[in-house]
Protein backbone atom coordinates (compact mmCIF):
# COMPACT_ATOMS: atom_id res chain seq x y z
CA UNK A 1 0.00 0.00 0.00
CA UNK A 2 2.59 2.11 0.47
CA UNK A 3 2.99 3.37 -3.03
CA UNK A 4 4.27 6.84 -3.70
CA UNK A 5 1.99 9.86 -4.23
CA UNK A 6 3.32 11.38 -7.17
CA UNK A 7 3.01 8.12 -8.88
CA UNK A 8 -1.00 7.83 -8.24
CA UNK A 9 -2.97 10.62 -9.65
CA UNK A 10 -4.80 8.65 -11.60
CA UNK A 11 -7.97 7.77 -9.52
CA UNK A 12 -8.83 4.53 -11.28
CA UNK A 13 -5.08 3.12 -9.92
CA UNK A 14 -5.58 4.57 -6.46
CA UNK A 15 -8.55 2.56 -6.41
CA UNK A 16 -7.67 -0.70 -7.48
CA UNK A 17 -4.92 -0.36 -4.78
CA UNK A 18 -7.18 0.50 -2.08
CA UNK A 19 -9.69 -2.26 -3.20
CA UNK A 20 -7.27 -4.98 -3.26
CA UNK A 21 -5.91 -3.74 -0.21
CA UNK A 22 -9.45 -3.01 1.88
CA UNK A 23 -10.52 -6.86 0.32
CA UNK A 24 -7.38 -8.64 1.97
CA UNK A 25 -8.00 -6.38 5.39
CA UNK A 26 -11.70 -6.54 5.85
CA UNK A 27 -11.82 -10.19 5.85
CA UNK A 28 -8.94 -9.86 8.84
CA UNK A 29 -10.69 -6.88 10.55
CA UNK A 30 -14.28 -8.28 9.63
CA UNK A 31 -15.38 -4.62 8.77
CA UNK A 32 -17.40 -4.15 5.47
CA UNK A 33 -15.63 -3.52 2.07
CA UNK A 34 -17.45 -0.34 1.23
CA UNK A 35 -17.65 1.44 4.39
CA UNK A 36 -14.11 1.09 4.82
CA UNK A 37 -13.69 2.02 1.08
CA UNK A 38 -15.83 5.06 1.45
CA UNK A 39 -13.78 6.40 4.36
CA UNK A 40 -10.47 5.88 3.20
CA UNK A 41 -11.43 7.82 -0.29
CA UNK A 42 -12.77 10.67 1.82
CA UNK A 43 -9.27 10.45 3.50
CA UNK A 44 -7.39 10.04 0.38
CA UNK A 45 -8.52 12.63 -1.80
CA UNK A 46 -10.20 15.53 0.60
CA UNK A 47 -6.33 17.12 0.51
CA UNK A 48 -2.74 16.19 -0.97
CA UNK A 49 -1.17 17.13 1.94
CA UNK A 50 -3.43 13.86 4.18
CA UNK A 51 -2.52 11.40 1.49
CA UNK A 52 0.68 10.45 3.27
CA UNK A 53 -1.03 10.20 6.40
CA UNK A 54 -4.08 8.49 5.29
CA UNK A 55 -2.00 5.26 5.07
CA UNK A 56 -1.12 5.12 8.62
CA UNK A 57 -4.47 6.17 9.77
CA UNK A 58 -6.04 3.52 7.82
CA UNK A 59 -3.54 0.82 9.48
CA UNK A 60 -4.24 2.21 12.88
CA UNK A 61 -8.11 1.78 12.08
CA UNK A 62 -7.69 -1.65 11.07
CA UNK A 63 -5.43 -2.45 13.78
CA UNK A 64 -7.57 -1.48 16.43
CA UNK A 65 -11.03 -3.00 14.79
CA UNK A 66 -8.68 -6.42 14.88
CA UNK A 67 -8.19 -5.98 18.50
CA UNK A 68 -11.11 -4.55 19.94
CA UNK A 69 -13.88 -5.26 17.61
CA UNK A 70 -16.93 -3.13 17.88
CA UNK A 71 -20.32 -3.91 18.47
CA UNK A 72 -22.10 -1.66 17.45
CA UNK A 73 -20.57 -2.77 14.36
CA UNK A 74 -22.20 -6.33 14.54
CA UNK A 75 -24.58 -6.47 12.17
CA UNK A 76 -27.09 -9.35 11.83
CA UNK A 77 -25.25 -10.38 8.62
CA UNK A 78 -21.51 -9.98 10.32
CA UNK A 79 -22.73 -12.52 13.26
CA UNK A 80 -24.49 -14.56 10.90
CA UNK A 81 -20.80 -15.12 8.41
CA UNK A 82 -18.98 -15.58 11.71
CA UNK A 83 -21.25 -18.08 12.56
CA UNK A 84 -21.42 -20.11 9.61
CA UNK A 85 -17.48 -20.02 9.34
CA UNK A 86 -17.64 -21.41 12.89
CA UNK A 87 -20.08 -23.99 12.11
CA UNK A 88 -17.99 -25.58 9.10
CA UNK A 89 -14.78 -25.76 10.69
CA UNK A 90 -17.25 -27.48 13.26
CA UNK A 91 -17.96 -30.10 10.27
CA UNK A 92 -14.31 -29.80 9.17
CA UNK A 93 -13.30 -31.06 12.22
CA UNK A 94 -15.46 -33.72 13.04
CA UNK A 95 -14.63 -34.92 9.66
CA UNK A 96 -10.95 -35.91 10.39
CA UNK A 97 -10.60 -39.47 10.84
CA UNK A 98 -10.76 -41.14 14.38
CA UNK A 99 -7.80 -42.85 15.56
CA UNK A 100 -9.83 -45.19 17.84
CA UNK A 101 -8.66 -48.51 18.35
CA UNK A 102 -10.50 -50.86 15.82
CA UNK A 103 -13.00 -53.59 17.63
CA UNK A 104 -11.44 -56.89 16.56
CA UNK A 105 -14.04 -59.44 15.29
CA UNK A 106 -14.80 -61.48 18.31
CA UNK A 107 -14.79 -58.61 20.61
CA UNK A 108 -18.15 -58.01 18.18
CA UNK A 109 -21.47 -57.78 20.43
CA UNK A 110 -23.94 -60.68 19.08
CA UNK A 111 -27.52 -61.27 19.53
CA UNK A 112 -27.03 -62.78 23.27
CA UNK A 113 -25.22 -59.93 24.35
CA UNK A 114 -28.50 -57.67 24.65
CA UNK A 115 -28.49 -56.34 27.83
CA UNK A 116 -31.69 -57.48 29.85
CA UNK A 117 -30.73 -56.08 33.17
CA UNK A 118 -34.04 -54.56 35.12
CA UNK A 119 -34.61 -53.58 38.38
CA UNK A 120 -35.32 -55.47 40.63
CA UNK A 121 -38.82 -53.52 41.97
CA UNK A 122 -40.09 -53.90 38.14
CA UNK A 123 -39.58 -57.92 38.68
CA UNK A 124 -41.30 -57.86 42.18
CA UNK A 125 -44.23 -56.08 40.73
CA UNK A 126 -44.79 -57.59 37.21
CA UNK A 127 -46.45 -61.06 37.08
CA UNK A 128 -45.98 -61.53 33.03
CA UNK A 129 -48.91 -63.82 31.40
CA UNK A 130 -47.93 -63.78 27.67
CA UNK A 131 -50.96 -63.77 25.54
CA UNK A 132 -48.84 -62.87 21.98
CA UNK A 133 -49.16 -66.47 20.82
CA UNK A 134 -52.38 -66.33 20.82
CA UNK A 135 -52.42 -63.29 18.46
CA UNK A 136 -54.83 -64.19 15.40
CA UNK A 137 -53.01 -65.19 12.43
CA UNK A 138 -54.88 -62.32 10.30
CA UNK A 139 -52.74 -59.45 11.92
CA UNK A 140 -49.19 -58.17 10.39
CA UNK A 141 -46.62 -56.19 12.26
CA UNK A 142 -48.71 -52.90 11.40
CA UNK A 143 -52.20 -54.25 12.40
CA UNK A 144 -51.48 -55.84 14.89
CA UNK A 145 -49.55 -52.88 16.32
CA UNK A 146 -52.62 -51.02 15.69
CA UNK A 147 -55.45 -53.44 16.54
CA UNK A 148 -56.51 -53.67 19.92
CA UNK A 149 -54.82 -56.48 21.03
CA UNK A 150 -51.95 -54.43 20.76
CA UNK A 151 -53.37 -51.49 22.56
CA UNK A 152 -54.51 -53.75 25.83
CA UNK A 153 -51.36 -55.60 25.88
CA UNK A 154 -49.53 -53.71 28.61
CA UNK A 155 -52.77 -54.41 30.74
CA UNK A 156 -52.50 -58.36 29.64
CA UNK A 157 -48.81 -58.51 30.95
CA UNK A 158 -48.67 -55.37 32.96
CA UNK A 159 -46.50 -53.93 30.88
CA UNK A 160 -43.95 -56.99 30.87
CA UNK A 161 -42.90 -56.83 26.70
CA UNK A 162 -43.07 -53.45 26.44
CA UNK A 163 -40.63 -53.30 29.48
CA UNK A 164 -38.38 -55.85 27.76
CA UNK A 165 -35.42 -54.56 25.04
CA UNK A 166 -36.81 -53.36 22.32
CA UNK A 167 -35.54 -55.91 19.86
CA UNK A 168 -36.97 -58.62 21.73
CA UNK A 169 -40.58 -56.85 21.11
CA UNK A 170 -39.40 -56.59 17.30
CA UNK A 171 -38.66 -60.38 17.70
CA UNK A 172 -42.31 -61.29 19.29
CA UNK A 173 -44.38 -59.19 17.00
CA UNK A 174 -42.68 -60.41 13.44
CA UNK A 175 -42.97 -64.45 15.03
CA UNK A 176 -46.57 -63.85 14.64
CA UNK A 177 -46.95 -62.94 11.43
CA UNK A 178 -48.95 -64.74 8.82
CA UNK A 179 -46.44 -64.91 5.82
CA UNK A 180 -44.07 -65.89 9.00
CA UNK A 181 -45.53 -68.88 10.40
CA UNK A 182 -45.94 -72.29 8.44
CA UNK A 183 -49.46 -74.06 8.70
CA UNK A 184 -49.36 -76.64 11.48
CA UNK A 185 -51.41 -78.65 9.28
CA UNK A 186 -49.62 -78.31 6.00
CA UNK A 187 -49.32 -82.01 5.60
CA UNK A 188 -52.81 -82.81 6.01
CA UNK A 189 -54.28 -79.91 3.87
CA UNK A 190 -51.58 -79.39 1.24
CA UNK A 191 -49.41 -81.83 0.80
CA UNK A 192 -50.87 -84.93 -1.00
CA UNK A 193 -47.28 -87.20 -1.87
CA UNK A 194 -45.17 -85.89 1.20
CA UNK A 195 -45.62 -87.20 4.79
CA UNK A 196 -44.61 -86.38 8.42
CA UNK A 197 -42.05 -89.38 8.42
CA UNK A 198 -40.37 -88.16 5.00
CA UNK A 199 -39.88 -85.02 7.03
CA UNK A 200 -38.47 -86.24 9.29
CA UNK A 201 -35.53 -88.00 7.40
CA UNK A 202 -35.01 -84.71 5.43
CA UNK A 203 -34.36 -82.73 8.83
CA UNK A 204 -32.63 -85.57 10.23
CA UNK A 205 -30.51 -85.75 7.18
CA UNK A 206 -30.42 -82.01 6.79
CA UNK A 207 -28.44 -81.97 10.51
CA UNK A 208 -26.16 -84.11 9.14
CA UNK A 209 -25.48 -82.08 5.90
CA UNK A 210 -25.05 -79.24 8.11
CA UNK A 211 -22.36 -81.13 9.99
CA UNK A 212 -20.19 -82.15 7.06
CA UNK A 213 -20.48 -78.46 5.88
CA UNK A 214 -19.72 -76.97 9.66
CA UNK A 215 -22.81 -74.68 8.83
CA UNK A 216 -23.91 -72.38 11.67
CA UNK A 217 -27.08 -73.87 13.56
CA UNK A 218 -28.94 -70.26 12.63
CA UNK A 219 -28.50 -72.13 8.85
CA UNK A 220 -30.30 -75.05 9.92
CA UNK A 221 -33.12 -73.29 11.15
CA UNK A 222 -33.99 -70.85 8.44
CA UNK A 223 -33.52 -73.95 6.09
CA UNK A 224 -36.46 -75.98 8.08
CA UNK A 225 -38.74 -72.75 8.73
CA UNK A 226 -38.08 -72.28 4.79
CA UNK A 227 -39.52 -75.49 3.65
CA UNK A 228 -42.11 -76.18 6.44
CA UNK A 229 -43.20 -72.31 4.99
CA UNK A 230 -42.50 -73.37 1.07
CA UNK A 231 -44.63 -76.65 1.71
CA UNK A 232 -47.48 -74.67 3.33
CA UNK A 233 -48.44 -73.82 0.09
CA UNK A 234 -47.07 -75.89 -2.70
CA UNK A 235 -47.76 -79.61 -3.01
CA UNK A 236 -44.82 -80.87 -3.88
CA UNK A 237 -44.03 -84.52 -5.34
CA UNK A 238 -41.71 -87.32 -2.79
CA UNK A 239 -38.98 -87.24 -5.50
CA UNK A 240 -38.47 -83.16 -5.37
CA UNK A 241 -38.74 -83.32 -1.39
CA UNK A 242 -35.09 -83.87 -1.23
CA UNK A 243 -34.59 -81.23 -3.83
CA UNK A 244 -36.19 -78.53 -1.87
CA UNK A 245 -34.42 -79.13 1.34
CA UNK A 246 -30.98 -79.00 -0.47
CA UNK A 247 -32.37 -75.75 -2.21
CA UNK A 248 -33.77 -73.93 1.14
CA UNK A 249 -30.08 -74.30 2.77
CA UNK A 250 -28.64 -73.21 0.02
CA UNK A 251 -30.47 -69.77 0.23
CA UNK A 252 -29.99 -69.79 4.09
CA UNK A 253 -26.07 -70.48 4.32
CA UNK A 254 -26.13 -67.68 1.46
CA UNK A 255 -27.80 -65.76 4.67
CA UNK A 256 -25.82 -66.58 7.07
CA UNK A 257 -22.58 -68.12 6.26
CA UNK A 258 -19.29 -66.63 5.91
CA UNK A 259 -17.97 -68.53 3.39
CA UNK A 260 -21.56 -70.84 2.24
CA UNK A 261 -20.70 -74.05 0.08
CA UNK A 262 -21.60 -73.77 -3.84
CA UNK A 263 -24.56 -75.17 -5.59
CA UNK A 264 -22.17 -77.82 -6.68
CA UNK A 265 -21.19 -78.87 -3.57
CA UNK A 266 -25.46 -79.76 -2.69
CA UNK A 267 -25.52 -81.46 -6.04
CA UNK A 268 -22.53 -83.79 -4.47
CA UNK A 269 -24.46 -83.85 -1.05
CA UNK A 270 -27.46 -85.51 -3.01
CA UNK A 271 -24.83 -88.20 -4.64
CA UNK A 272 -26.06 -85.75 -8.02
CA UNK A 273 -29.86 -87.02 -7.59
CA UNK A 274 -30.03 -83.26 -9.04
CA UNK A 275 -28.14 -81.14 -11.60
CA UNK A 276 -27.16 -77.76 -10.88
CA UNK A 277 -29.96 -76.42 -13.01
CA UNK A 278 -32.67 -77.78 -10.84
CA UNK A 279 -31.14 -76.24 -7.40
CA UNK A 280 -31.03 -73.17 -9.26
CA UNK A 281 -34.38 -73.35 -10.65
CA UNK A 282 -35.85 -74.71 -6.75
CA UNK A 283 -33.72 -71.96 -5.24
CA UNK A 284 -35.40 -69.34 -7.50
CA UNK A 285 -38.73 -70.84 -6.76
CA UNK A 286 -38.29 -70.41 -2.87
CA UNK A 287 -36.95 -66.71 -3.58
CA UNK A 288 -39.98 -65.54 -4.95
CA UNK A 289 -41.97 -67.52 -2.65
CA UNK A 290 -40.36 -65.92 0.23
CA UNK A 291 -40.46 -62.14 -1.52
CA UNK A 292 -36.66 -62.37 -0.85
CA UNK A 293 -37.64 -61.70 2.62
CA UNK A 294 -35.27 -64.18 4.56
CA UNK A 295 -34.86 -62.61 7.60
CA UNK A 296 -37.03 -64.92 10.50
CA UNK A 297 -37.20 -65.16 14.11
CA UNK A 298 -36.48 -68.72 14.69
CA UNK A 299 -36.07 -70.70 18.20
CA UNK A 300 -32.52 -70.64 17.94
CA UNK A 301 -32.97 -66.39 17.93
CA UNK A 302 -34.92 -66.84 21.17
CA UNK A 303 -32.53 -69.43 23.00
CA UNK A 304 -29.92 -67.10 22.66
CA UNK A 305 -31.65 -64.23 24.93
CA UNK A 306 -33.47 -66.57 27.38
CA UNK A 307 -30.03 -68.47 27.62
CA UNK A 308 -28.36 -65.19 28.64
CA UNK A 309 -31.25 -64.63 30.88
CA UNK A 310 -30.83 -67.73 32.43
CA UNK A 311 -27.48 -67.91 32.95
CA UNK A 312 -27.94 -64.88 35.99
CA UNK A 313 -28.37 -68.02 37.88
CA UNK A 314 -25.19 -70.08 38.74
CA UNK A 315 -26.85 -73.49 38.29
CA UNK A 316 -27.27 -72.59 34.81
CA UNK A 317 -23.83 -70.28 34.10
CA UNK A 318 -22.37 -74.00 33.26
CA UNK A 319 -21.65 -75.03 29.82
CA UNK A 320 -23.70 -78.30 29.73
CA UNK A 321 -26.82 -76.18 30.26
CA UNK A 322 -26.54 -74.43 27.34
CA UNK A 323 -25.48 -77.01 25.14
CA UNK A 324 -28.56 -78.69 26.85
CA UNK A 325 -30.73 -76.14 25.85
CA UNK A 326 -29.24 -76.49 22.09
CA UNK A 327 -30.16 -79.74 21.90
CA UNK A 328 -33.74 -79.50 23.14
CA UNK A 329 -34.51 -77.01 20.92
CA UNK A 330 -32.94 -79.05 17.56
CA UNK A 331 -35.08 -81.85 18.87
CA UNK A 332 -37.91 -79.70 17.86
CA UNK A 333 -37.30 -79.77 14.54
CA UNK A 334 -37.92 -83.07 13.96
CA UNK A 335 -41.29 -82.89 15.68
CA UNK A 336 -43.80 -82.17 12.59
CA UNK A 337 -46.15 -81.07 16.06
CA UNK A 338 -44.22 -78.43 17.36
CA UNK A 339 -45.18 -76.49 14.44
CA UNK A 340 -48.22 -75.64 16.44
CA UNK A 341 -45.92 -73.85 18.83
CA UNK A 342 -44.54 -70.02 18.36
CA UNK A 343 -40.27 -70.26 18.05
CA UNK A 344 -40.52 -68.12 21.12
CA UNK A 345 -42.15 -70.78 23.07
CA UNK A 346 -40.57 -73.43 21.41
CA UNK A 347 -37.59 -71.81 23.14
CA UNK A 348 -38.58 -71.06 26.63
CA UNK A 349 -39.37 -74.81 26.84
CA UNK A 350 -36.29 -76.24 26.27
CA UNK A 351 -34.72 -74.14 28.99
CA UNK A 352 -37.92 -74.68 31.57
CA UNK A 353 -36.54 -78.56 30.42
CA UNK A 354 -32.96 -78.28 30.85
CA UNK A 355 -33.03 -76.45 33.84
CA UNK A 356 -35.24 -79.04 35.18
CA UNK A 357 -33.00 -81.89 33.85
CA UNK A 358 -30.24 -80.38 35.76
CA UNK A 359 -32.03 -79.83 38.81
CA UNK A 360 -35.46 -81.77 39.23
CA UNK A 361 -35.80 -81.03 42.51
CA UNK A 362 -36.00 -77.01 41.78
CA UNK A 363 -38.74 -74.96 40.38
CA UNK A 364 -37.30 -74.08 36.73
CA UNK A 365 -39.24 -71.25 35.76
CA UNK A 366 -38.97 -68.77 38.42
CA UNK A 367 -40.19 -65.13 38.14
CA UNK A 368 -36.48 -64.11 36.86
CA UNK A 369 -37.38 -66.31 33.83
CA UNK A 370 -41.17 -65.62 33.37
CA UNK A 371 -40.41 -61.70 33.36
CA UNK A 372 -37.79 -61.82 30.89
CA UNK A 373 -39.64 -64.47 28.43
CA UNK A 374 -43.06 -62.80 28.51
CA UNK A 375 -44.36 -66.85 29.35
CA UNK A 376 -45.94 -67.89 32.97
CA UNK A 377 -45.16 -71.83 33.54
CA UNK A 378 -48.63 -73.09 32.39
CA UNK A 379 -48.57 -71.71 29.08
CA UNK A 380 -45.40 -74.10 28.08
CA UNK A 381 -46.73 -76.59 29.36
CA UNK A 382 -48.10 -78.40 26.17
CA UNK A 383 -44.85 -77.32 24.59
CA UNK A 384 -42.49 -78.74 27.25
CA UNK A 385 -43.85 -81.76 27.57
CA UNK A 386 -43.65 -82.31 23.49
CA UNK A 387 -39.78 -81.81 23.59
CA UNK A 388 -39.57 -83.94 26.74
CA UNK A 389 -40.76 -86.39 24.96
CA UNK A 390 -38.30 -86.29 22.18
CA UNK A 391 -36.10 -86.04 24.89
CA UNK A 392 -37.34 -89.51 26.34
CA UNK A 393 -37.25 -90.78 22.60
CA UNK A 394 -40.42 -92.65 23.90
CA UNK A 395 -41.87 -91.91 19.65
CA UNK A 396 -38.71 -94.20 19.03
CA UNK A 397 -37.47 -92.08 16.64
CA UNK A 398 -34.90 -93.63 13.77
CA UNK A 399 -33.93 -90.03 13.82
CA UNK A 400 -30.11 -90.23 14.86
CA UNK A 401 -28.58 -87.25 13.63
CA UNK A 402 -29.49 -84.58 16.78
CA UNK A 403 -28.83 -87.17 19.26
CA UNK A 404 -25.59 -88.33 17.45
CA UNK A 405 -24.17 -84.90 17.41
CA UNK A 406 -24.98 -83.89 20.86
CA UNK A 407 -23.12 -86.77 22.24
CA UNK A 408 -19.80 -85.68 21.58
CA UNK A 409 -17.51 -84.63 23.83
CA UNK A 410 -16.77 -80.98 22.30
CA UNK A 411 -20.97 -80.50 23.17
CA UNK A 412 -20.08 -82.31 27.12
CA UNK A 413 -22.33 -85.60 25.70
CA UNK A 414 -25.59 -83.49 26.67
CA UNK A 415 -27.72 -86.15 24.65
CA UNK A 416 -26.59 -89.05 27.63
CA UNK A 417 -27.48 -87.10 30.38
CA UNK A 418 -30.50 -89.06 32.44
CA UNK A 419 -33.94 -86.85 32.53
CA UNK A 420 -36.75 -87.75 35.24
CA UNK A 421 -39.04 -89.50 33.24
CA UNK A 422 -42.09 -87.37 34.68
CA UNK A 423 -42.55 -83.46 34.71
CA UNK A 424 -44.17 -82.65 38.26
CA UNK A 425 -47.40 -80.91 37.33
CA UNK A 426 -46.61 -77.83 40.46
CA UNK A 427 -43.59 -77.14 38.29
CA UNK A 428 -46.73 -75.64 35.78
CA UNK A 429 -48.03 -73.66 38.58
CA UNK A 430 -47.32 -70.29 39.53
CA UNK A 431 -44.07 -69.35 41.69
CA UNK A 432 -43.09 -66.22 43.84
CA UNK A 433 -39.40 -67.58 43.71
Amino acid sequence: MMFARGETNDVSSISIYVVCDLRWRSRTAEVGLEKMLSIFLKIAFSSPTLWFFSQFILLYVVKVRTSFPNPAMDTNENIINRASRKRSFSVNHHQIPSTKKRVVLGELTNSENISLTQSSDNKENLKPVSKLGQAENGYGVEEYVKSDHYASLGSIQNNKILNAPLIYQHLRLLEIEEKRRPLPNYMEKVQKDVTIGMREVLVDWLVEVAEEYKLVSDTLFLTISYIDRFLSSHSLSRNKLQLLGVSSMLVASKFEEISPPHVEDYCYITDNTYTKEEVVQMEGDLLKYLNSELSNPTPKTFLRIFIRAAQEDSMSSCPSFEFLSWFLVELSLLDYSCLRFLPSMVAASAIFLAKFTLQPEKHPWGLAMQFYSGYGPSELKDCVLAIHELQLNRKTSSSRAVREKYSQNKLKCVAALPCPSEVLDSYFEETDE
